[in-house]
């Protein structure tokens, strides 16, 4: 049971931070219509810069990882540590992959 929620929790994550690139750099894109600047360029430029904020909004916020973290690492859970870096890491393998996703949409039209 322990495992399965780990899994899910890690693939939700990744999925999260995933769906955030491609939403904000599609609905970003149309903004960008509206003012008359390139979609395309934009679309690269926005998954750049929404890359930081996709892992965020995916782990639930930084504070709640950082109390995690200091509350593991001080009562001596390693594996509690651990498992927030996997997080993060699935969460930031969600927004590569995203980026990587704009790239191919776009043909890396820089």
């Amino acid at each position: 049971m322990v495992v399965r929620d780990f899994v899910s929790t890690n693939i939700i994550y990744f999925f999260v931070a995933f769906g955030i690139i491609i939403g904000g750099c599609l609905i970003g894109a149309i903004g960008m219509m509206f003012v008359g600047r390139p979609p395309f360029q934009s679309m690269i430029l926005l998954s750049k810069s929404l890359k930081i904020w996709a892992i965020v909004a995916a782990i639930g916020g930084t504070f709640d990882t950082i109390d995690k973290f200091e509350s593991s690492l001080f009562s001596g859970s390693i594996l509690e540590v651990i498992n927030q870096c996997i997080y993060i890491i699935a969460a930031l393998i969600g927004a590569n992959t995203g980026e990587a996703v704009i790239r191919w949409m776009t043909q890396g039209v820089e």
